[in-house]
């Protein structure tokens, strides 16, 4: 926002709105990273995504590569290495037993648990730092853009499953794969 620009004036300028946006993204993103920093040795970014997308349940690689928009074959080289690391087991389809299911292991979830923790912990600590006022209207304002952009709630922090926050696709659970 500049200096002559009133906030209405500001909210209603897409550039403004989208500047703003991007600015919190790369706050969001450095939260994201130092909450990843302790694992991060055992653990790349794209591997936490696939980790958090296990939380759902078992499911085939090929739904798990197309759920997070890679190649079945770099999904099957990220599986190896979290399946090297004891975070991540390949099963036997029990409905289908020429089909192979991935899932988490329980070092796989509390690692999962573990960062996302980490990173709840951090981004209550920026909220505090608003007001009552200002934390209301960034409810309302986040919960507008990822209504518009049809990502659902993450889930609570007493919910250990639940939706994987940054992918509004439906995994199959395991009973449907």
């Amino acid at each position: 926002m500049t200096e002559h620009e009133s906030p209405v004036e500001a909210t209603d300028d897409v550039d403004a709105v989208t500047r703003e946006v991007l600015t919190a993204s790369r706050l969001l993103v450095a939260v994201s990273a130092r909450s990843l920093a302790e694992v991060e040795e055992r653990v790349t970014l794209p591997q936490f995504r696939m980790l958090v997308v296990l939380t759902r349940g078992a499911t085939k690689l090929v739904t798990l590569a197309d759920h997070l928009q890679v190649a079945p074959s770099t999904a099957m080289r990220m599986v190896d290495r979290l399946i090297a690391a004891g975070l991540a087991v390949r099963q036997v389809n029990p409905r289908n037993r020429r089909e192979t299911l991935l899932q988490l292991t329980e070092e796989g979830r509390r690692t999962v648990e573990h960062v996302t923790a980490r990173r709840r912990s951090e981004i209550a600590g920026i909220v505090e730092l608003l007001t009552p006022a200002q934390r209301l209207a960034l409810v309302e304002a986040l919960a507008a853009f990822n209504h518009a952009g049809a990502e659902p709630p993450a889930p609570a922090p007493d919910l250990v499953r639940g939706h994987p926050p940054g992918w509004s696709m439906d995994l199959p659970a395991a009973h449907d794969v």
